[in-house]
């Protein structure tokens, strides 16, 4: 006991020593920085013995926060020195090295061939042609969102900006995020937190999304405002509303934005008040069912002039779906859009276990409800959006392989304006000013400059998928379906799209005719005045 005693206060005990030895000789000038160190941690050595907090530290004065010290730069640690360029936690490095040169309009180009295992089960392609087509203008890749009920449709980018509030992230990455949507000539969602001052700073057109805090058109109960939300609504830069129903990082759960990064404009942007956390709750006050949900969508469409207007949701019960979809038959109501957000997406904070296990990732529920949409001959109406580690090209080829029209991004666009992946962004402590309302660390990120890097990231990013569909023998995105991508499925075989997945026929749903049955089940469980199950 006594030799375990003196190696856990051994260095203590000689900090001790050296401190007091050197006392004595302090009119020489090298005892005077030897008892200032010495003394220094014998203090911390003292505090470390006195303090009740972490058991290291008191069974190992001084040297015990070591343990803590690498504890605390162990990301930096492993971000810059251990990690693989392919090691994906939650984006490679390689995945980051993409986007940061993309948006600096530097050479994106590999040398001496692919660092993939292309014999790895999970290895995806895309098949080329022997006649490659003419490479397309990417001004051309766009979408026009506006179903029969619409009578003012948004000629959208395939590829834009996901759903980011003011509050989550600074104002200088608003600005920088808007301003390179109006120098390209995309979208930018403006996310829950409404549309602030720096949205509306450069123009660019918005896509504003409603939450279950309806911030920016809420009364003071939080409940939702009409008026508030027509006099936002009919502003010409808003193009479309969508209704977030629930979002990919954490389903269910709703969102908590803390009062330690609410400052005054954000106070004002939401109709919230200072001082206490703002809450998003987990479900929508002003309906309950999914016919009620078709005529909030009737009506804020109405209450826009007529604009797009559609909702976001990560895919979790699947009959709750396909009970809205049995509310646009029976009442003839459709949504202009549906952006589906995969679990796999989550720019904010969330309890690990909802990160970790809740929701769909954004392939199946893609697929699901482009299925369910074709299987009950709406899928010409109504257009689908995708969003969930969207950072490259061939991202975008797979979703809109899968079934979307166009693809959203909200982490690559943050490493356009410098996000380094610390995760550091609940803390309001992001080393970069794009994740925090602390005014000296957003006055780093440069507006002018980031703003021309989120231009030149989507731009970039265009030339690329026009490159790849040129070589694909495709002039524009609306022709990449399942047979054009292939999956690995062991280190002998490899299968199309079209041959992995189940795709529903036009019809096929309402005619009772779907080859899988769990389509066929879920139909059955699905209600229009319900989001309960029909129990058999």
């Amino acid at each position: 006991m006594s030799l375990s005693l003196l190696s856990r206060y051994a260095f203590f005990a000689l900090c001790v020593l050296l401190a007091l030895s050197s006392l004595p000789f302090l009119h020489h000038e090298w005892a005077w920085p030897v008892a200032l160190v010495a003394g220094a941690l014998s203090v911390v050595g003292i505090v470390d013995l006195t303090q009740t907090r972490q058991a290291v530290r008191r069974n190992y004065p001084v040297i015990g926060n070591i343990r803590y010290l690498v504890e605390a730069i162990r990301p930096e640690i492993r971000q810059y020195l251990l990690e693989g360029d392919r090691e994906q936690l939650p984006f490679s490095r390689a995945q980051r090295s993409l986007v940061y040169a993309r948006a600096k309009n530097e050479n994106a180009s590999k040398a001496f061939g692919t660092l993939v295992d292309v014999y790895q089960s999970d290895f995806e392609f895309i098949n080329h042609s022997i006649c490659p087509a003419p490479k397309a203008d990417p001004a051309h890749f766009r979408v026009e969102i506006g179903g029969p009920q619409c009578t003012q449709p948004y000629s959208a980018s395939i590829f834009n900006i996901s759903a980011m509030s003011f509050g989550s992230l600074s104002a200088n990455a608003i600005r920088a995020l808007n301003k390179g949507a109006r120098l390209g000539g995309f979208a930018h969602d403006t996310g829950e937190g409404s549309v602030s001052p720096y949205h509306r700073e450069h123009g660019g057109d918005l896509v504003w999304e409603i939450g279950s805090g309806y911030f920016g058109c809420r009364t003071t109960d939080g409940s939702f405002d009409p008026v508030a939300f027509a006099a936002q609504a009919q502003q010409p830069q808003v193009k479309m509303i969508e209704i977030k129903l629930s979002q990919g990082a954490k389903p269910g759960h709703g969102g908590v934005l803390p009062k330690g990064k609410i400052t005054p404009e954000i106070a004002a942007t939401r109709g919230v008040p200072m001082g206490q956390d703002c809450i998003s709750p987990a479900a929508h006050s002003a309906f309950s069912t999914p016919v009620e949900l078709l005529q909030f969508i009737a009506r804020l469409r109405e209450l826009s002039g007529g604009k797009p207007v559609g909702f976001k949701f990560c895919l979790g019960h699947a009959w709750e779906f396909m009970g809205i979809a049995k509310a646009m038959i029976e009442t003839g109501i459709l949504p202009d859009f549906i952006v589906i957000d995969g679990k796999e997406g989550g720019t904010g904070a969330a309890p690990l276990e909802f990160a970790d296990h809740f929701g769909v990732p954004m392939r199946e529920g893609l697929l699901f409800v482009h299925n369910t949409l074709v299987g009950l001959n709406l899928r010409d109406r109504i257009r689908i959006g995708a969003s969930g580690k969207i950072v490259s090209a061939f991202d975008i080829a797979r979703a809109l392989a899968m079934g979307a029209d166009w693809a959203n991004s909200a982490r690559g666009f943050m490493f356009a304006i410098g996000c380094i992946q610390s995760r550091s962004c609940h803390t309001n402590k992001c080393p970069t000013g794009v994740a925090t309302q602390d005014p000296l660390r957003q006055r780093a990120l440069v507006v002018e400059d980031k703003g021309q890097r989120v231009h030149n990231f989507h731009r970039n990013t265009m030339e690329a998928l026009a490159e790849m569909l040129s070589a694909a023998g495709l002039t524009h995105p609306s022709q990449i379906d399942a047979s054009h991508l292939v999956q690995r499925i062991s280190p002998t075989e490899v299968r199309l799209y079209s041959q992995l997945h189940v795709f529903l026929k036009p019809g096929e749903l309402l005619a009772g005719q779907v080859e899988g049955r769990f389509y066929e089940r879920m139909w059955a469980m699905a209600r229009s005045d319900s989001f309960e199950p029909v129990r058999a």
